[in-house]
């Protein structure tokens, strides 16, 4: 073979469809079967072997040293396979298991059922498990034990994303016994993959920063512009209308809605609670001219009266034609109970039901729970003095609440796009006779990020914690970055009038997704393996990658309209940095689980599908020796099939694979 190019393509693409059937084998038959037949199998090794002999003999061929950046940037990839290799062939994975007192020199290895001894011994003094002030979420688990060496002893907490090394064996919070006398912990012992693995990765970002930043000092002044903004982005971190139905005045609701309560995960404004109560059983924050406080309050106090209000949504419209509603989408309280008092939803809930009717069933037997738990007085938890939170945050929360959301941020991106993207002479005509369209546009433009930056703020403050726990969450911050970078490029990069544009679209679709996914979700605090200040940087690395990846993405669908040489230029520009930032929160999502959950790597489908989007993005960065992506037409075209791996890591993964990674 004359070039070794064209092999690394086919390795690449075999190892990419190994994978991804890999996680759909996972969905199917459990993770063993997906670590047996594929993850772990001689031959798929072997295909990464492969890879790094040709990934060599690629760096003697083009003499690769000749640039030192780039030849360390291969080299670090090829020792974080290298160390990959050394942790399956010899590290070692299994449980310790602890009861309060108790003392143990062994542990049970993953591969066998003969326990192993370590070289010290560790004793549970007490296993306590620490609750969110207020609530009866659990916000950590903590594992007080005594390690007694040969020449010492050492008193130390173990819990989440804080492990106890000793010896080279490492010692994770795993889980507990129920009545919390015991603890189960994760031994791995990995004293030469795990090092060698990180300084891989070490050597890795200092490679990108080396390609990156001569770069910048080398563009001239708009370039520069262009360059930063992955950087600029990073540091972004009554009575009815109607009808008269019982309930308590306007004033009197707005009063309730500053008392402070107990929900599943933090303490909260009162209204809040009826918001989430009002948005879970009817899918809007108003019914019938009714605030959610007025409405809870209702069911409270006068539930007779309320159980003939048409409140209740049932989206399956199977299920509703089964329970014999068919001139709404909405039901009473009464409509699903006999005249017996039978419960009507029962009878589809149980396990012999078909499947989309049972989801369905259960959906609104959830609904049906929270109005029975509101009108025995059981919903709401009242907060004592001691745990309350502060007033400020109280009102914070409030104005959040009514703050209308991403939807009408949507429209506005959307329509500014497409002014924006108007024929050049509409935008110079003067508006008023003295304002500038393109002005207007920019001022427009500088509000919406205003406003954006005002919700996201709010979230943050009220939560307590960056909000990056969530699709949601993540969502805002994708938008967050591209209206950035459309601001900055509105403002100051006018060498590329397509720029801003490009992101305002990207950056609307984005605030479409999170209207879709929102029903505006509650703000609740983080699981313990979230709480980490490794969450922020690894999900915001993350998700500006994809959010530039994206733009590329629009870059090329402008490209195939208007073919303009300047789109190719900006989009390979944005590549780059994007990509590099995109194998930064991989890695850094691998340092994470190490800490986390014992193992840097452990195949999870979101994890091999950001890798594979890591490959797919990787052909691209090498145009100058692939001669079919020199082609514009080619190379924009692959972009937006490219951009397909993405959407089904953020969304396909979440929806229908699962995994350790589900609530991201």
């Amino acid at each position: 073979m004359k070039h070794p190019r064209y092999l690394i393509i086919i390795i690449i693409a075999l190892l990419v469809v190994a994978m991804a059937t890999g996680t759909f084998v996972e969905r199917a038959n459990g993770h063993e079967a997906a670590a047996s037949i594929i993850y772990h199998a001689p031959w798929f090794i072997a295909l990464w072997g492969i890879l790094a002999l040709v990934g060599i003999g690629a760096i003697v061929k083009w003499k690769m040293w000749k640039r030192l950046w780039v030849m360390l940037l291969h080299v670090s990839l090829l020792l974080i396979l290298v160390g990959a290799l050394v942790t399956h062939l010899t590290a070692r994975e299994g449980t310790l298991h602890l009861r309060q007192g108790a003392t143990a020199n062994y542990y049970f290895p993953a591969d066998n059922d003969q326990a192993t001894t370590l070289p010290f011994t560790l004793q549970l003094d007490t296993f306590v498990v620490a609750y969110t002030p207020g609530t009866a979420a659990p916000r950590d688990f903590e594992s007080h034990v005594t390690m007694k060496t040969a020449n010492d002893t050492v008193h130390a907490i173990i819990r989440m994303n804080h492990i106890l090394a000793c010896q080279g064996y490492r010692f994770y919070q795993t889980s507990y016994d129920n009545d919390l006398r015991g603890t189960i912990l994760t031994v791995s012992y990995d004293p030469v993959g795990l090092p060698l693995t990180y300084a891989a990765y070490a050597l890795l970002a200092l490679s990108m920063m080396g390609i990156l930043f001569p770069r910048l000092l080398r563009k001239k002044k708009q370039d520069k512009t262009l360059l930063l903004l992955p950087l600029l982005c990073l540091c972004t971190l009554s009575a009815a209308a109607k009808e008269h139905i019982p309930t308590v005045n306007a004033n009197e609701a707005k009063k309730m809605e500053r008392l402070q309560v107990s929900g599943e995960e933090r303490v909260m404004p009162l209204g809040t609670l009826a918001r989430d109560f009002l948005l879970s059983v009817y899918g809007k924050p108003t019914y019938r001219g009714l605030s959610a406080m007025q409405v809870l309050a209702g069911w409270t106090l006068r539930p007779e009266a309320w159980k003939e209000q048409p409140m209740i949504r049932i989206k399956s419209a199977t299920l509703r034609q089964h329970l014999g509603i068919t001139d709404s989408r909405y039901a009473t309280l009464a409509q699903l109970f006999a005249a017996d008092g039978t419960y009507r939803v029962e009878t589809f809930t149980r396990a012999d039901a078909p499947e989309d009717l049972r989801k369905a069933a259960i959906e609104l037997d959830e609904k049906v729970g929270l109005i029975i738990l509101a009108t025995r007085g059981e919903l709401v938890r009242p907060t004592p003095t001691s745990e309350k939170v502060s007033e400020t945050r109280i009102s914070a929360e409030l104005l959040f609440n009514r703050l209308p959301g991403t939807l009408p941020l949507f429209i506005c991106c959307f329509v500014l796009a497409i002014l924006f993207f108007l024929p050049e002479q509409t935008k110079t005509r003067r508006i008023a006779g003295r304002i500038k369209l393109q002005t207007l546009l920019n001022i427009t433009l500088a509000i919406a990020t205003c406003y954006l930056t005002l919700l996201y703020g709010l979230r943050w403050y009220i939560g307590g914690h960056v909000p990056l726990g969530n699709g949601y969450e993540t969502m805002l911050f994708m938008s967050l970055c591209l209206l950035c970078i459309a601001l900055c490029a509105a403002l100051r990069h006018t060498k590329t009038p397509l720029l801003a544009p490009a992101a305002l679209l990207m950056g609307s679709f984005t605030l479409l997704v999170a209207h879709l996914s929102q029903s505006q979700p509650h703000i609740g605090g983080l699981m313990p393996v979230l709480q980490s200040p490794l969450l922020t940087i690894h999900v915001s690395v993350i998700m500006t990658a994809y959010a530039l990846l994206g733009l590329t993405c629009v870059l090329s669908a402008i490209w195939l309209v208007k073919k303009q040489e300047t789109l190719t230029r900006l989009s390979q520009q944005i590549l780059l940095p994007a990509t590099f930032l995109l194998s930064a929160g991989i890695f850094l999502g691998a340092i994470w689980a190490g800490v986390s959950w014992g193992s840097y790597w452990s195949w999870d489908p979101k994890e091999v599908w950001a890798l594979i989007t890591l490959l797919v993005y990787a052909l691209p960065l090498h145009t100058h020796s692939l001669q079919l992506l020199q082609r514009p037409k080619t190379y924009h075209i692959y972009l937006l099939c490219a951009f397909l791996a993405v959407l089904f890591t953020y969304f396909g993964v979440n929806y229908l694979l699962g995994g350790m990674h589900s609530y991201a």
